[in-house]
Order: structure tokens, then C-alpha cells, then sequence
């Protein structure tokens, strides 16, 4: 009896399956890690560059600097994991990173008052970033067997998550004690903890029906990844809804505005701008450590589709909510969904890609994954300069949930799909 009561409650925590296996469960552990006390420069690069130039129309150029490197990198890199051992080239990106946090903590023991040097750096940042999230997703499924793709996925999120809310927490109290330079070195010191963890992964080689030579990545080879989406309609409208749920009802750029106008926050923000922005990861986290209610699901593209519409219902209720504590409540659940909608879109890009254009398909999949919060900015900015933001961010759920029926209707392989 209390056998099975503790394998009911397991079922409802998070899935650890995963980390059965030696090799995942020593690189989940060294992100994890790296996840605590690697992930400072998310502050410090803003903070820095806002120090020495005043302006933050400079912040504003380096985060696009570092989204075209990264571009560049997921889609360059994504090909160059097709044709050659993923751990090597994951190696290469993980160890780049950390020389990019190192030579960051030089610059700023040396005064770190020079721009172009800055900016520099942070593109380095973007492409050893790019380069790592391509070929980690490429490389997963080497490691598990296909059934454990969600609990791998979710362990993996769980700690991305996880510390974009306690890098930024710590880097915010640790500036004042140590100083922003010492910051870029706690990371290059954390990322040593995922090379080791690289190093000690078995060789992946390129899938035997890739390319028998070694050449390197061309402009034929980045294309193919988009023409292999194309020809798959599953995978079409696996971006799709993806695409539906980021860029309608992503409206993050709307916060300042709907913390000050409906929650009676301060000009320049203040407790209830921050509550808006930390409600959606702690649902992310919060989906993560229950992960277990749904890894074992087999119904993948259903429960994809299905958390892409909830999504949208939660950023209804958000432009709905009169009060603060509705609103922190929808973005909770919010993250809770996206979380689900994530695991399952990476499970089922992943399971349903063939080894051989695993690296180039994932690189398309990070162009869109970052570019469509980037494009929701583009979208919601402008749309709240014309109507009221809380209109426009109801209006975008609606659309989202919308469109996500209507791709799940057109398109039954998504509904029916099943690794």
C-alpha cells in the first residue's frame, strides 16, 4: 500500500526519469549548476553598458546585436552539427562562452569603458549562445530513448527557467558586495562545470545518412533545414501554433504600461511591474516540478495544441483582470501551459526528425523561438500606441486561441500524433 501511494504521488512530481542515464543526468546536473550561478551576465551586460553610456537606446542595440548572432550562429551551427561529432562542436560553443565571460571580466577589471568592445563581446556571447541551444537540442535525443523526449525536455527547461529568475535575483544583490566585473567571472567559473560535463559525453557522430564527408556548413545546407519543414506538414504546423502563441500572445512589451495604467504602479516601475514580469516564469517553474502529470502522455500533438489555446485563453484573462493578483494569476498559468506547449513542441521536432538534419532543423527552430517574442515587441508596441493596451493584449489571446484552432482543424497529423 504505501509502495504504490508513493509511485501515485511520483507520478505527479517532477519527472526524473531522465536522469537514469549517466550522460544526461551529469550534463542536466553541470546546467544546473551553471543555471544557479552561470547566468549574471543577464544583468551585468545591461547594467554595464548602462553605466558607461547613459542610455539605454545602447541596451536596446545590444540586444538586437546579440538576437542577429545568435540567428546567424543557430542556423550555421545547425548545419555544422549535421556533419560533424555534436560533442565536439558542443565542446567548442561551451568553452567559447566561457573565454566570452572571461575576456567580459577583463575588460572590466581593466575599466570596461570602451563600447565597441562591449558590443563585441556580447555578439560572441549571442553566437556561442545560438550555437549551444542548436546542438544541445540535436544532441538529447542521442542520449535518451524517444519515450523519455518530454521529461528530458522539461528537466532541461526546468533549469533555463529556473535561472532566469535567480541569476538576475542574485546578480541584483551580489552587484553591490563584489562589483559588476566579478560578476562575468562567477560565470566562465560555473560554465567549467558544463564542459566537464561535455567532455564526459559519449562521441556523436554524424547520423550515417548524412554527408560521408565532413564539409563545411553552405547556404544549400542551412536552406535544406527549411525545406525539410516545409515538406512535413506536421512540422509546418507544429511551428505554426508555436509561432500563433509567441508572436499574438507574447505581450511582454506591454508590462510598463499595464502596470502603471491599470495596477497604479509608479512611472519608471516599481513592485508591480516586477511581480508581472516574475509571474509567468515562476508558472514555468511551477509546470516544471509537476512535470510528471504530463511527460508520460502519448498524445503529444493534442496536448501541444491544446496548451497553445489555453495560453491564449490566460492572455485574455490578463487584459481582462481589473486587479493585480488576476492578472499575476493568469500569467502563472500562463507559464504553466507554455511550459507543456515547449516540452511537447521540442518532443515531437525532435522525435520526428530524422538524426541527419536533427542540428539544421533545430537551428530553425531557435531563429523562431527567439525571433517571435522579438516580433510580438514589434507588433504590440505600435498596436498600443493606437488602442488601449489592455484591448490589444485581450485582442492578441483571442487570435492566438483562434488561430491555434484552426491549425489543429486543418491539420489532423497534429491532433493524432503520437511519437
Amino acid at each position: 500500500m504505501i509502495t504504490s501511494t508513493v509511485r501515485s504521488l511520483g507520478s505527479f512530481t517532477m519527472d526524473r526519469r531522465p536522469l537514469a542515464v549517466p550522460a544526461f543526468r551529469r550534463l542536466w546536473v553541470a546546467s544546473a549548476v551553471c543555471a544557479a550561478g552561470g547566468s549574471f551576465s543577464v544583468v551585468a551586460v545591461p547594467a554595464q553598458l548602462f553605466t558607461v553610456t547613459g542610455s539605454s537606446a545602447a541596451v536596446g542595440v545590444a540586444g538586437a546585436v546579440s538576437f542577429v548572432a545568435l540567428v546567424v550562429a543557430a542556423l550555421w551551427f545547425g548545419a555544422l552539427a549535421d556533419v560533424m561529432d555534436r560533442r565536439r562542436v558542443l565542446l567548442a560553443a561551451h568553452s567559447g562562452l566561457a573565454c566570452t565571460y572571461a575576456t567580459f571580466w577583463i575588460q572590466a577589471v581593466l575599466g570596461g569603458r570602451s563600447v565597441p568592445v562591449l558590443m563585441a563581446l556580447v555578439a560572441c556571447q549571442g553566437v556561442t549562445f545560438g550555437a549551444i541551444m542548436t546542438t544541445m537540442g540535436a544532441a538529447v535525443p542521442r542520449l535518451v530513448p524517444v519515450e523519455l523526449l518530454p521529461a528530458a525536455n522539461s528537466l532541461t527547461s526546468l533549469t533555463r527557467y529556473a535561472g532566469s529568475v535567480l541569476g538576475p535575483v542574485l546578480a541584483g544583490a551580489l552587484i553591490p558586495v563584489v562589483g559588476l566585473g566579478t560578476l562575468y567571472l562567477f560565470d566562465a567559473v560555473a560554465l567549467l562545470a558544463v564542459v566537464w560535463a561535455v567532455m564526459r559525453l559519449p562521441p556523436l557522430p554524424p547520423h550515417p545518412a548524412g554527408p560521408r564527408r565532413r564539409p563545411r556548413p553552405t547556404a544549400g545546407q542551412v536552406l535544406a533545414s527549411f525545406r525539410y519543414l516545409a515538406a512535413s506538414r506536421l512540422l509546418v504546423a507544429v511551428v505554426a501554433v508555436d509561432l500563433a502563441a509567441m508572436v499574438f500572445g507574447m505581450p511582454t512589451a506591454l508590462f510598463p504600461e499595464l502596470a502603471r495604467q491599470a495596477y497604479g504602479g509608479p512611472a519608471g516601475g516599481g513592485p508591480e511591474l516586477g511581480l508581472l514580469y516574475a509571474a509567468y516564469p515562476a508558472g514555468v517553474v511551477a509546470a516544471a516540478l509537476l512535470s510528471g502529470t504530463f511527460t508520460r502522455a502519448r498524445r503529444h500533438g493534442a496536448l501541444m495544441a491544446a496548451a497553445a489555446a489555453a495560453w491564449g485563453a490566460t492572455v485574455v484573462v490578463l487584459g481582462l483582470a481589473a486587479q493585480l493578483w488576476v492578472a499575476l494569476a493568469a500569467l502563472v498559468a500562463g507559464g504553466a501551459v507554455n511550459f507543456v506547449l515547449s516540452t511537447f513542441r521540442n518532443a515531437i521536432t525532435q522525435a520526428h526528425t530524422h538524426d541527419a538534419m536533427r542540428g539544421r532543423i533545430q537551428g530553425a527552430l531557435t531563429v523562431v523561438l527567439f525571433g517571435g517574442p522579438h516580433i510580438a515587441n514589434l507588433l504590440h508596441g505600435p498596436a498600443a500606441s493606437i488602442a488601449d493596451p489592455r484591448v490589444v493584449i485581450c485582442a492578441g489571446g483571442l487570435l492566438t486561441t483562434v488561430t491555434v484552432a484552426a491549425i489543429a482543424w486543418a491539420v489532423p497529423e497534429l491532433r493524432t500524433y503520437t511519437p
